[in-house]
């Protein structure tokens, strides 16, 4: 039997419900993963909520969770990318990453080298991919530009901050509190503001010499777009990649063209690594940069997986400071 916790219905963190379910041999162009730990993270949350279209129309109960590693116990005969033993991860749909086994396409898993912990690369691997399309493809971060990162101590914005620092960017993180500031600053940020309580706009103008930043990188959402938007240079770039505060207001584009013919994206990891070479060129490039040192991962706290719900009241706090995991 597998342990995998689902929802039955959405709501908050209570209705993550740890139960059994029998085992399923992998299907065409899978492999079966006994799994090793678990990555935690704020669309998971969003999952639960059932603040995504695609899951409210599917029958309960639904698994979620989107991030995990472990190892190869059984292989669909159609399936030569991966043998029976390898260490494999992976950060993408489908759903279901919160079980102690599971199935998934091969296609959409890599290869976990060795030297890796299973903790570190389970508590990275989304935040790190996502990353490597942010920074290096949404909008290439050149040495000296001036960057804005929102949640700048959470789990994908403490690796921000230290790969910021070796492209060698001016980086300004936002956080929630003057305890995250800390962890902000030690994450490699220049310039760290609490949304709140510091007139962020302002200073970043004030620390550009007027001009505003290059980039603006948000995952927060309603609360802080319009100072996003504020701090943005001329032909500024407006990345958002989530809304852990709500969904952005609707906008008027002639708004963009009026504060400086800014450019502005909603993206998604999928859209990114849509195909087998991207994800595996993507994975490549984030695990070198574990493997260098570069990028450390910080880890808030370990769950067991039938204590899920405490780890999603956790992130909802937004008290954590780095990322959260799962360990079956």
């Amino acid at each position: 039997m597998t342990r995998v916790v689902r929802l039955h219905r959405f709501g908050g963190p209570e209705v993550l419900i740890a139960e059994e379910a029998p085992d399923v041999a992998p299907g065409a162009g899978e492999i079966r993963i006994r799994q090793t730990a678990i990555g935690v993270n704020f669309t998971d949350v969003h999952g639960r909520r059932g603040d995504y279209a695609n899951l409210r129309s599917l029958p309960m109960p639904i698994a979620i969770g989107m991030e995990g590693l472990g190892v190869v116990e059984a292989v669909a005969p159609d399936v030569t990318r991966f043998h029976l033993g390898d260490r494999v991860a992976y950060a993408s749909a489908p759903l279901g990453s919160y079980a102690s086994h599971r199935n998934m396409p091969a296609l959409r898993c890599v290869r976990v080298p060795s030297g890796l912990s299973d903790e570190i690369v389970a508590a990275s691997l989304l935040k790190g991919i996502t990353l490597e399309y942010l920074l290096r493809r949404v909008h290439a971060v050149e040495a000296g530009q001036w960057i804005v990162f929102h949640a700048a101590a959470g789990g994908v914005g403490t690796l921000a901050g230290q790969w910021l620092r070796m492209l060698g960017a001016q980086a300004i993180g936002i956080v929630g509190s003057e305890a995250k500031a800390t962890v902000a600053r030690a994450s490699g940020y220049a310039h760290v503001f609490v949304d709140g309580r510091d007139d962020w706009p302002a200073a970043v103008r004030a620390l550009s010499g007027g001009r505003g930043a290059a980039a603006v990188y948000d995952s927060v959402g309603r609360t802080t777009w319009d100072g996003s938007i504020a701090c943005l240079a001329p032909r500024g770039y407006m990345v958002c990649f989530g809304n852990s505060s709500g969904l952005v207001p609707p906008i008027a584009v002639n708004d963009l063209r009026d504060r400086g013919s800014l450019r502005l994206t909603w993206t998604r990891l999928g859209d990114y690594t849509a195909n087998v070479e991207e994800l595996d060129a993507c994975a490549a490039s984030f695990f070198a940069m574990l493997a260098s040192g570069a990028v450390k991962p910080r880890i808030h706290a370990t769950y067991p997986l039938s204590r899920a719900a405490d780890a999603h009241r956790a992130l909802e706090s937004r008290t954590t400071d780095g990322s959260l995991i799962l360990v079956p």
